[in-house]
């Protein structure tokens, strides 16, 4: 075989996943797609975020717990090797609250991933006057904010940049515009249909977002992708005010302020529309007044990669071994596990105790 193994997808997933590979002496392939690909990477928020994930599923709580503690010496070493800056910051994060309902529902949240975590997650509920004394550009109409330690931010394109330089440092070779039309299972290996040829390797690794489900039925997995779109707004650079990040509001390294977090279920359509445009924006000016005299500089959409459960899939095929899916959303937030405990899973090389629990089986999805 050609190689140990074929990523297919060169986005944050996959990036991570072959880093994490070639770190450990793997010889690895990333086929990737064309510019016209739909590509998670464009709309990520560059959120390295805990709180609020998990309260719903104890073992998703503990493993974005992990990926957050791991970040800090993931980021070190990729910056050592590449000498390209990501601009990670853990600087804790805030999730604000503009009425008693969202602050009600916010502290069962924050306790609940606490009894999740055996009591490790670190988190504080701030009212409006201990809020305004952190943030004093803060609007009146925000009741207050969870605020939790562990958090922290990235350049999420800077980061895709450095996996993609900690690749190439490490002997990956990178295929673009290499859209896969078929995969073949045989003679104890794969075989890649690619654009531009055929890929062999021993194993395969599907994080090609939301083409995972089309390419999991070639080797028999049926792996279910949900579409979201997300928009996402950009202003002029601004003095710095925010210096950690919200799950609405992030102000980056260059000064400019970045606002999102919609959700819309349209299909494959990552354009951008004007009245989405305008909620997002007025939830940001209603928490900071200010922004309503700002310029905006662009506006985008792009499209997230869900799992009905919103978590994270891990699964190695029961009927073709050597074949796994990574599918998720949290690209940025999980970028450490993936390059780390994720990879070495793939390679055989780490325990799966918690990866089991992120199995497609609990879709009750029949694998043939």
């Amino acid at each position: 075989m050609d190689y140990d193994f074929i990523v297919a997808g060169g986005g944050l997933v996959g990036s991570s996943i072959a880093y994490g590979l070639a770190r450990q002496k793997c010889r690895v392939a990333v086929l990737d797609g064309g510019d016209r690909s739909f590509r998670a990477s464009r709309g990520n928020f560059g959120l390295v975020w805990v709180q609020g994930k998990g309260w719903d599923y104890a073992p998703y709580a503990r493993w974005t717990g992990e990926a957050a503690d791991l970040w800090p010496e993931f980021a070190q070493t990729l910056c050592n090797e590449t000498g390209t800056g990501i601009d990670y910051q853990r600087s804790g994060g805030m999730h604000f609250c503009l009425d008693e309902q969202e602050w009600g529902s916010r502290v069962q949240e924050m306790e609940t991933i606490r009894q999740h975590t055996g009591g490790s997650f670190e988190y504080e509920m701030l009212d409006h006057d201990q809020l305004k004394k952190q943030i004093p550009q803060i609007s009146d109409a925000v009741l207050g904010a969870s605020y939790s330690p562990r958090d922290g931010h990235v350049n999420p394109l800077y980061l895709l940049q450095a996996l993609q330089q900690g690749m190439n440092c490490h002997g990956v070779k990178y295929f673009p515009n290499q859209n896969i039309d078929k995969i073949e299972a045989k003679q104890g290996g794969f075989f890649a249909h690619a654009s531009q040829g055929i890929v062999a390797a021993g194993a395969i690794i599907l994080c090609a977002g939301l083409g995972n489900r089309r390419l999991g039925e070639m080797l028999d997995m049926d792996i279910p992708v949900l579409v979201d779109r997300g928009q996402i707004m950009i202003t002029e650079r601004l003095q710095p005010f925010l210096d950690l990040p919200t799950l609405h509001v992030r102000q980056t390294a260059e000064g400019t302020v970045q606002i999102g977090d919609s959700h819309e279920d349209v299909g494959l359509d990552d354009g951008t529309s004007p009245s989405v445009l305008q909620k997002i924006a007025h939830r940001a000016v209603t928490m900071f007044p200010f922004l309503a005299r700002v310029k905006l500089v662009r506006a985008w959409g792009a499209l997230r990669v869900l799992t009905p459960d919103h978590k994270p899939i891990y699964q190695q095929s029961k009927t073709c071994p050597g074949a796994f899916t990574v599918t998720c959303h949290s690209g940025v937030t999980l970028a450490a596990m993936h390059a780390g405990p994720v990879a070495r899973w793939i390679a055989g090389n780490q325990d799966a105790e918690l990866i089991r629990q992120f199995g497609i089986d609990r879709f009750n999805v029949s694998q043939n």
